[in-house]
């Protein structure tokens, strides 16, 4: 899980070219957006580096970025999988309806009879619609469509209420 103040806003997915380019990534809609939030941290379990994008550009249905001090393949290679975070406060605050998935996970989750399922432990895109991770009493995923299984998400409270039964 992430901190409350730091958004994962992408993934490094290893080299492009041999001038250590680095293809990601990105979580962010549209795409390129990601550029706009800097600085960057690259992170993994074992280490955390502050990193300055100096260019970047579409590059077939990906993008691919240069990093300070990046100059070759070899250390592009060395970055590959690590996660893009930026802080919170470089992001827009999310339209009415909308929600970063870090501010979604570890919340409760309720059907609308009250019964608690557990806490969302991370979320998923699979495509048609985002999905809920759900560990509780058993593992569940759940899709993430609000006004039909998402009933109401009340952050403040720390909860989200489904319309789903725990016999499904």
């Amino acid at each position: 899980m992430q901190s409350a103040n730091l958004v994962v806003v992408g993934q490094v997915n290893g080299a492009f070219g041999v001038k250590g380019w680095l293809k990601i990534s990105s979580f962010t809609r549209p795409p390129d957006k990601i550029t706009d939030y800097a600085p960057w941290q690259l992170r993994n379990s074992g280490r955390s580096i502050e990193v300055e994008v100096v260019g970047s550009r579409r590059q077939g249905k990906g993008i691919v970025v240069q990093l300070a001090g990046v100059d070759d393949r070899d250390a592009a290679q060395l970055l590959r999988g690590m996660e893009i975070v930026v802080s919170r406060d470089k992001l827009p605050e999310p339209e009415d309806g909308h929600y970063y998935w870090n501010d979604l996970e570890g919340l409760l989750v309720r059907t609308l009879a009250g019964e608690e399922l557990g806490r969302v432990e991370q979320m998923l895109s699979a495509g048609a619609a985002d999905v809920m991770v759900i560990e509780g009493k058993r593992r569940l995923l759940l899709p993430f469509i609000l006004q039909d299984t998402v009933i109401e998400v009340d952050l403040e409270s720390g909860c989200i209420v489904v319309n789903w039964s725990s016999d499904a």
